[in-house]
């Protein structure tokens, strides 16, 4: 296979992929079988799959393997598709044959464990290898502006593929047609920007600042969505995944009956579980069954999707999640009486169980769009404990009945942890706003780096600024379900390496009550505070830097050290120290040698700060 042959396929598979896809699995047989997939997505657009996969597989190989393993997988197919389909080969599923050219592969050494394991213990072991984090790979140098358009316009095909193979290995878990799309996001990107190289009007770096986010907020926003939606579903199973996505369905199309809201989630469902899996070409499949689906019912689902199925494939469905929801049926009554009412509850309840608790949860979800997804599985949870309860009395209406107030309460309490958050934020601004979060989450997970505890409170700070310019019935959506993905990657980092028994307890006991139980969270009680050794504080001359962000940062470094060595710090010890640290900070910026006079004061203000804190 030639390189450059390759690179151009995979720009043009994206364009075509999903149309190759059957419109039903019924119609197939053999859905698993290597040679149908070949013949279903024809060759060129089968090899610039397996060509994703391996870079998402074997993040650490190079793109020259890849692409070698690549074309193996793509010979065996079109053999399989032609005359050899009764070869054994031919008829293990996909995702063996793909694992099976991995441990073929010498100087793998990383993958030796996995491979002396039986599938499906081998497949799940390759996907726990998966490494999304920073710093896992090496970092994608990118070129000055001048050097990039040199490079586009004597190699396109070759740096547009380049950064496909790099998008890929970085993001392990990004649905393929994502990095298709955004491949030719890139393209685009490279042709506005260097097309006009020769104008020397035009700022070249300018150029590529303004476009560069419409090429990397997919990336980032889907690649954490997905591996979002993949940790639920691990660690609290099918039964929490389907809940959510049933809420998520009703308040989108509250149109739509139940039966119809149901069959989707199912399908959705079953779609994260191939993606989860890394069966990319099974998700691909389920995918645009789905989205072909919703496109064909717009008329019992929502009038509000018309323009999303218009657009390109590629585009569909991300227009569709973000699409406003659909508006109420007018005659739908805003309370649900014959859930807590009826005679008949305990009866229905004992034998329908969960169909009861998803009937209940669809209409709840439908009537209430300013709830955000979590808070509605929380009130599910409510009814499924309030119908335990009550059932086992002697009056299960009366006892239901008074589990409206606790309801209210609940939502009462979570509205205004918002708004109070809010409040804070609009009151502070972002700066001040982290600085709060991180005294109070290094309190909580004070095993945590400083990277990664600035990190998170500024992905925090994020959503303040977004959601809390919103109105009221958007607020909770936004900032609960924000804050959700948030919390996952917190609680991912935790099953990587444990934080404390209290994350671990929030992030393994209700996915529904996560973000209450971290809120509630305080002082980690265990915790060993940092000793005071020399390099715990250091004061140099780059404390009087002028960039404001390089100064913050610098500044929320020190704060976070000085709460893991003083967890139980006051306001007023905290405020007492930063007075003292910022007159230093002015009387050294202003002598002329700064760096001796940090040198000199820094002792001396550890030593009167020591003395602060212990008073």
């Amino acid at each position: 296979m030639k390189w450059r042959t390759i690179i151009y396929v995979i720009l043009l598979v994206s364009l075509t992929v999903v149309k190759a896809l059957p419109r039903s699995y019924q119609e197939i047989e053999g859905r698993n079988s290597i040679g149908q997939r070949f013949s279903q997505l024809q060759e060129n657009n089968f090899k610039a799959i397996a060509l994703i996969m391996f870079a998402q597989y074997v993040q650490g190989g190079t793109f020259g393997k890849a692409v070698q393993m690549a074309e193996a997988v793509t010979d065996l197919a079109r053999r399989c598709a032609a005359a050899d389909r009764d070869n054994p080969d031919c008829l293990k599923p996909l995702d063996r044959i793909f694992l099976d050219t991995i441990c073929q592969e010498e100087n793998l050494p990383r993958f030796h464990d996995c491979c002396a394991k039986k599938d499906p213990e081998r497949n799940d072991c390759f996907l726990s290898l998966k490494n999304s984090s920073r710093g896992f790979s090496s970092p994608f140098e990118r070129p000055n502006a001048e050097a990039a358009c040199r490079n586009h316009s004597q190699h396109q095909h070759s740096l547009t593929g380049y950064f496909i193979y790099e998008v890929s290995r970085r993001h392990p878990f990004l649905y393929a047609p994502t990095i298709l799309s955004v491949a030719i996001r890139y393209d685009e990107m490279m042709k506005n920007c260097c097309g006009s190289a020769e104008d020397p009007t035009r700022n070249l770096e300018e150029c590529f600042q303004r476009q560069a986010p419409k090429v990397v907020k997919p990336v980032k926003e889907d690649g954490l969505r997905q591996e979002h939606t993949c940790g639920i579903l691990k660690k609290f199973g099918e039964r929490t995944l389907k809940a959510l996505k049933l809420a998520q369905i009703s308040q989108k199309f509250p149109k739509a009956d139940f039966v119809t809201v149901n069959k989707l989630v199912t399908d959705i469902a079953n779609m994260h579980k191939d993606c989860c899996r890394g069966d990319m070409l099974d998700c691909m499949h389920d995918r645009e069954e789905i989205l072909h689906y919703v496109c064909t019912n717009q008329d019992i689902l929502s009038s509000k999707i018309k323009k999303c199925c218009e657009k390109p494939l590629l585009e569909r469905s991300e227009c569709i999640v973000n699409a406003e929801n659909d508006d109420k049926p007018a005659d739908l009554s805003p309370h649900i009486k014959e859930f807590i009412e009826d005679k008949g509850i305990c009866e229905r309840f004992a034998q329908e169980k969960d169909a009861h608790l998803a009937r209940f949860l669809y209409e709840y979800s439908r009537r209430h769009p300013e709830f955000s997804a979590q808070m509605l599985l929380r009130i599910g949870k409510g009814y499924e404990d309030l119908l335990k309860e009550c059932c086992k009395t002697s009056s299960p209406e009366d006892c239901c009945r008074r589990g409206e107030e606790k309801l209210k309460k609940h939502i009462y309490e979570t509205e205004s942890v918002m708004k109070t958050s809010c409040d804070i934020y609009k009151e502070k601004g972002d700066y001040y706003f982290q600085n709060e979060l991180l005294m109070s989450f290094t309190k909580k997970m004070p095993q945590l780096t400083s990277a990664e505890l600035i990190k998170f409170t500024k992905q925090m700070t994020t959503i303040g600024s977004k959601c809390c310019q919103l109105s009221q019935d958007k607020l909770l959506p936004c900032a609960e379900e924000s804050l959700d993905l948030v919390l996952g990657e917190i609680c991912r980092r935790h099953l990587a390496n444990p934080i404390n028994p209290g994350v671990c307890h929030c992030c393994s006991s209700s996915y529904a009550l996560r973000r209450p139980c971290i809120g509630k969270l305080e002082i980690d009680e265990n915790y060993v505070p940092l000793a005071l050794t020399p390099g715990l504080f250091t004061f140099h001359e780059d404390l009087c830097t002028t960039e404001e962000d390089k100064l913050q940062h610098k500044k929320q470094e020190m704060l976070i050290n000085l709460i893991k060595y003083k967890p139980l710090i006051t306001q007023e010890q905290l405020a007492s120290v930063t007075a003292a640290f910022t007159a230093m900070r002015e009387q050294c910026c202003n002598e002329e040698n700064r760096e001796a006079c940090f040198v000199r004061e820094g002792p001396e203000l550890i030593k009167r700060s020591e003395k602060m804190l212990t008073e």
